[in-house]
């Protein structure tokens, strides 16, 4: 499952550089997640880590791209060029 980055973002700037894939980017607006290159820190962290230093709580799962633990492996391992 990708996570997405809701419209109460502050634009704190905390999480971009805490994502390891570098699915994290500004937006014309707010800060968005590539879903393609989200593994929800599977691979890296047992936690995704935007999540844990968001101060607003505004990444949930998103619900457009849905996956299981195994296709999370599946595209950190091709991230990664595996």
């Amino acid at each position: 499952m990708a996570l997405m980055i809701t419209d109460e973002c502050i634009n704190c700037d905390v999480c971009e550089p805490e994502c390891p894939n570098q699915a994290i980017y500004l937006g014309e607006e707010i800060y968005e997640i590539d879903p393609s290159k989200c593994t929800e820190c599977v691979g890296h962290f047992d936690e995704p880590q935007c999540v844990q230093v968001c101060p607003v709580a505004c990444i949930p799962i998103n619900p457009h791209h849905v996956e299981n633990q195994e296709s999370l492996w599946a595209k950190y391992r091709s991230l990664l060029g595996q």
